[in-house]
């Protein structure tokens, strides 16, 4: 309880510049406190009389002037804190303000917050009733309250307890009492009275080597190769252990002390007459007997206070985030299709007349209207081959005087055969109407897409997730940077910051730069990288293995909370089943967006496909996907490694019917009449043919500056760090003047744990990713850490503190 209390009152600042801001502010206050009660002390016969008067008469005469420091202000503080409550007992309220205050400008928890919320308290009440009680025995006389009126309400000499017990027995009141609350409150051990009176008993010349001694090579820690990590482990007074700067409960359950509950070997008792220097250390382990019992009991304490917190919410850092709301988009078109009775009819004869000129008879035929073809579905009379229908398609096209003319023979799950013939007045699809559509609003999907209307005018929504990466390809002008476009704005209308994060990749260089400006919401990118929109090959190359990196990650916590896929291991997470300690965290979702896969190809060839084609074959189960977009669709671009790791598949418009069986693997793409129109194929799905939402630039940016404008995070979203083979040979220069004043802390940790790694720094400094980054850096310039080893950690290059503060001390002699 006092943990989940303490731990709650250290996050009750969340952000640092405030933090620091009200640290200053309580700096200020305690030192205005402490400075009143201190003149008070001098000055209070002469400005008591014009304190009891009140604020309105105090008045600076020519006969009279204040003369406590702080003047009125301070009068009034030393006369109501010292005088009328707690007389000397006052000034442990300015003390522990800036205890607090020192915690707060330091963003460090110097001292506990749970201990300066209660203590004051505590020793307030023990100092302000002693002091009414010391003045009471010696003093009764004076103008000064030494304890104020708070201790001569409990101890003085009109208290209740004095009139009926007397000085003596108030004095033995006090004692009982006082020695309560510190037991309680701060958990008192009487132990140290044996020890003294055990101490006492024994030759002068024997006191000093009662105990024995014990050291660990080079270290004075005690640790166990069992049982504990080293350097966790120390045991106080022989009476209580000490893991992890954490006292274990439950090994003073009983009287039994440490000793009698571990079983220590190689000990070795001192000689009392022999040179200290001339002892030999020895190396000691600490086998507990009670071991299990140990573990157990730790993994309990640890379990029952994450289950005492509340669910985690990941939304929580940016709760008062807003979604873009609906009318930041435009209406195109009229949102309904215009039904022409005399092109349907018109249409429906030629095909009847074409069919007939061939032998073919039907039995019928009848007509969907969408937004940019008309279906017409025919059933051929009983006889008909359905290749010998497929084989008129340009001759229908012919007939109708129209482009695009595609036949479906037959159409899956229908004894029909179906023939697409554009609208000679075709119907835009608004983005508005996608994301105000009842399938896209009421839907549960992970990442949903509202990917346009199909032949029956219904809106078609997919989830990202279950494809799990999406091959779009098409002609330049054809519809493919506007399709992303929509992908992207599904997206963003669904998705908080907290849960998507982008890696967006545009070697064209405008196509996704609009998005730039939501970098510190939605965008992920390498360390140090200053352009939250990846243009840059070379860029491109280390993206995608730190992606790798990540997705190894991803997998070692998914084995840890033995789950299967993203969205359980979320929920665990939520729920409190896994534990921050031991490295897990909240996971979102990855999207990588490549809007010109082809560039790519032909600048970087297989540095860019092998990391690419790594992340389609793993990276489903652990929710990074993938959006690869290019404009030339053929088979040295789009080569049988990736095509076949990425089975949904969107074809635009294309000039070849081979460059459809490349993205598609069928023709009909060469059909397509552009402006949107595309074949969506699904994942082991039937072929569907839709019409994109179309939404324009200046929509794109007002969705962004919506969200830009709101609170975001510090920065962007901080990939894995990923050197290069030229990265890792470079030669890391910087000024030795310029050295972080967190170098010689970052050096210690890096020492004790004994991994050289970024993400160690972060939690343990608690500094961002950048900064931590260039500790790093300058840790291996100096030779403390080896060099990158991709996703391994670093080597380390001492083994202990001792030797790293000899070095450090060389190099600071050395300057």
């Amino acid at each position: 309880m006092a943990a989940r209390i303490n731990k709650e009152l250290s996050s009750f600042f969340n952000a640092s510049k405030y933090q620091k801001i009200v640290g200053v502010f309580l700096l200020i206050f305690s030192f205005i406190l402490f400075f009143s009660f201190l003149s008070y002390i001098f000055s209070f016969r002469m400005d008591q009389s014009i304190a009891l008067e009140g604020w309105d008469y105090i008045k600076e005469t020519d006969h009279y002037k204040i003369q406590n420091w702080l003047n009125k202000i301070g009068v009034f503080l030393g006369y109501f804190f010292v005088d009328s409550l707690f007389g000397l007992a006052a000034f442990i309220i300015p003390i522990s303000l800036f205890l607090l205050s020192l915690n707060l400008i330091f963003v460090k928890r110097l001292f506990s917050y749970l201990k300066l919320a209660f203590y004051p308290f505590l020793f307030i009440f023990i100092l302000s009733s002693f002091l009414a009680l010391v003045q009471l025995v010696f003093f009764r006389s004076g103008y000064f309250s030494l304890g104020g009126n708070f201790g001569n309400l409990i101890t003085g000499p009109n208290s209740i307890l004095h009139n009926y017990l007397g000085t003596f027995g108030v004095l033995l009141i006090w004692f009982g009492c006082s020695l309560m609350a510190l037991v309680w409150f701060a958990n008192l051990n009487f132990n140290f009275i044996l020890e003294w009176f055990e101490h006492g008993r024994l030759p002068e010349e024997e006191k000093l080597f009662k105990e024995e001694i014990v050291t660990q090579k080079k270290e004075d820690k005690i640790y166990s190769d069992t049982l504990f990590e080293k350097d966790n482990i120390e045991v106080i007074n022989s009476e209580k252990l000490i893991i992890n700067n954490e006292e274990i409960i439950g090994m003073e359950s009983n009287n039994e002390s440490i000793a009698d509950q571990l079983e220590i070997k190689n000990t070795v008792t001192v000689d009392p007459m022999k040179p200290i220097d001339e002892m030999e250390t020895t190396v000691l382990t600490i086998i507990p007997k009670v071991e299990e019992k140990l573990v157990s009991n730790v993994s309990e304490i640890q379990q029952k206070n994450l289950e005492n917190l509340e669910p985690y919410d990941p939304k929580k850092d940016l709760s008062s985030y807003k979604y873009p709301t609906i009318d930041l988009l435009e209406n195109h078109g009229s949102g309904t299709t215009t039904i022409d009775r005399n092109e349907l009819e018109n249409n429906k004869n030629q095909i009847v007349e074409t069919l007939k000129n061939f032998n073919i008879s039907i039995s019928s035929i009848r007509a969907t209207v969408g937004p940019t073809v008309t279906l017409y579905e025919i059933t051929p009379a009983p006889g008909v081959r359905v290749s010998t229908i497929s084989r008129l398609e340009n001759d229908i096209a012919l007939s109708l005087a129209a482009l695009g003319i595609r036949i479906i023979a037959p159409i899956p799950g229908k004894g029909t055969i179906g023939i697409e013939v554009p609208n000679k007045k075709t119907e835009i699809v608004s983005m508005k109407s996608a994301i105000m559509s009842e399938k896209f609003q009421t839907t549960k999907m992970e990442l949903p897409i509202a990917l346009g209307k199909n032949i029956s005018n219904e809106m078609v929504v997919v989830d990202l997730a279950t494809m799990p990466h999406l091959l779009m390809a098409g002609a330049t002008g054809k519809g493919k940077s506007v399709g992303i476009n929509a992908i992207l704005v599904s997206l963003l209308y669904k998705k908080h910051p907290s849960e998507l994060k982008f890696v967006m990749v545009d070697p064209k260089k405008v196509e996704l730069s609009i998005y730039s400006t939501i970098e510190k919401h939605f965008l992920a990118k390498l360390p140090n990288e200053e352009e939250p929109i990846i243009t840059d090959v070379k860029k491109v190359v280390n993206t995608l293995n730190s992606l790798c990196i990540e997705m190894d990650d991803r997998y070692d916590l998914l084995k840890k909370a033995t789950v299967r896929n993203i969205k359980e291991y979320n929920d665990k997470f939520k729920k409190r089943q896994l534990n921050p300690l031991h490295g897990h965290r909240y996971l979102p979702y990855f999207v990588l967006v490549i809007d010109e896969y082809a560039d790519l190809i032909i600048t970087a060839g297989k540095e860019v496909e092998m990391p690419l084609a790594r992340i389609a074959q793993l990276a489903r189960a652990i929710g990074i996907h993938v959006i690869l977009a290019t404009q030339r669709p053929a088979a040295n671009i789009l080569t049988g490694l990736i095509r076949a790791n990425f089975p949904t598949k969107i074809a635009f418009a294309v000039s070849k019917a081979i460059d459809s069986n490349i993205i598609i693997d069928t023709k009909g793409a060469e059909q397509l009449i552009g402006r949107g129109d595309m074949l969506y194929s699904p994942s082991g799905g039937d072929i569907i043919r839709l019409q994109c939402p179309f939404v324009d630039t200046p929509e794109v940016d007002k969705i962004c500056q919506h969200i830009a404008e709101q609170q975001g995070y510090g920065e962007a979203y901080q990939l894995p760090e990923y050197y290069g083979d030229e990265e890792l040979d470079r030669e890391i220069k910087f000024d030795k003047n310029d050295i972080d004043p967190l170098f010689e802390e970052a050096a210690r940790e890096i020492v004790i744990q004994q991994i050289g790694s970024i993400s160690l720094l972060q939690r343990k400094l608690n500094v961002g990713h950048g900064r931590a980054g260039r500790l790093v850096d300058q840790l291996e310039a100096m030779g403390i850490v080896g060099p990158n080893k991709g996703s391994k950690p670093r080597d380390v290059n001492f083994k202990t503190l001792d030797e790293l503060q000899l070095y450090l001390d060389n190099l600071k002699k050395s300057k």
